[in-house]
């Protein structure tokens, strides 16, 4: 389900300005200059509208966040969100994954989160797949060795598959789960993943560590970029949050 167009969208985003950065690519490599003395620099793909990363930022005021969200209209809501909160550790940008390496310098970023997006369950979309190799070969640009991406999804197909492409992309996986709320609430969720949990739908999730890694031969070079994602969505049930 995709979010409706809001018609006051740019009002909106103008008044959120202290946390929009505008132009990404201008801070490749200089990001921590938004909050000096950061302990990590961690990236969210598809921030939705932002209450996981909201909650995130706040309980962490040391580490700098940056949520990247394609969709403007669900965006807003992130930004407001933050700026309700009065944060100052987290920044908004409206990109795409594909375009990562262009925003982050080379070992730039501790931390990618990817929670619930498009599992694209066509296998000839499978590339579009924020977990395909490809796209894990992009985060390894961007992620300095021993960083990590925490995954989270409500498809079980997609978690599979995502379980074949770390290892292949020179990740180790750790924190491997098929159901994360087994005991009771496990860490911020979104509110799609609030949503799954009352209803007892179970949450996968890991984490993969990139690692030293020597590609195999026929791997040395991959056809092309990731194709551009379209709008994130937590099983198909629309914008994240």
């Amino acid at each position: 389900m995709r979010m409706r167009k809001k018609k006051n969208l740019i009002p909106r985003m103008e008044r959120c300005a202290a946390v929009h950065v505008q132009d990404g690519f201008l801070l490749r490599g200089n990001w921590r200059s938004l909050l000096p003395g950061a302990r990590e620099l961690r990236v969210e793909l598809g921030c939705g509208k932002g209450r996981f990363t909201v909650e995130t930022a706040a309980a962490e005021p040391d580490i700098l966040f940056i949520a990247i969200e394609r969709v403007a209209d669900a965006l807003v809501v992130a930004m407001e969100r933050a700026m309700a909160a009065g944060l100052r550790n987290v920044f908004f940008v409206v990109g795409d994954a594909a375009a990562l390496p262009n925003y982050f310098a080379e070992d730039e970023v501790d931390r990618i989160y990817i929670n619930f997006c498009d599992p694209w369950p066509p296998k000839r979309q499978a590339k579009r797949r924020l977990t395909h190799r490809n796209f894990l070969l992009l985060y390894r640009k961007v992620l300095k060795m021993g960083g990590e991406i925490h995954f989270k999804t409500d498809n079980a197909p997609l978690f599979s598959f995502s379980l074949e492409e770390f290892p292949q992309a020179g990740y180790a996986l750790s924190a491997v789960t098929d159901h994360l709320h087994s005991q009771g609430p496990c860490g911020v969720m979104t509110d799609y993943e609030a949503k799954f949990y009352a209803d007892g739908i179970p949450i996968h999730r890991c984490v993969g560590t990139k690692v030293p890694w020597n590609p195999p031969a026929d791997e040395q070079s991959l056809p092309g970029s990731p194709e551009p994602v379209s709008q994130p969505s937590e099983g198909k049930k629309g914008a994240q949050a």
